[in-house]
């Protein structure tokens, strides 16, 4: 037996397929930008390990430098790419999709 279907149920629904399409490609887009990032600064700990003296050499507070930037600042890295992308992310689709309060307001005449 099947539930009952809730008649109400899409009938906020105002985005077309095409704009649901757009915002697809878009945050496509926006989630390989933050990935190379991403990339990139896992990259560079092995790259700064081999090409700088001080990553290895020096001491703060008696550790390696590298050990403490990777051991606190990559966790700072991924919160602040994590934040950033969500909050680009969500600003587009609220721009490109809207919500169902923004069509009743009309824009003014220009």
């Amino acid at each position: 037996m099947t539930p009952p279907v809730d008649e109400s149920i899409g009938r906020d629904e105002f985005d077309t397929p095409a704009e649901v399409d757009a915002v697809y490609r878009t945050q496509r887009r926006i989630a390989i930008g933050y990935f190379a990032v991403f990339l990139g600064g896992i990259l560079m700990i092995p790259v700064a390990t081999l090409v700088t003296d001080w990553w290895s050499g020096a001491q703060l507070s008696g550790w390696a430098t590298g050990f403490v930037i990777v051991g606190a600042g990559l966790y700072l890295f991924f919160f602040a790419l994590g934040v950033g992308a969500a909050t680009l992310a969500n600003g587009v689709e609220r721009r490109m999709l809207g919500t169902p309060g923004d069509d009743e307001s009309p824009e003014p005449d220009a």
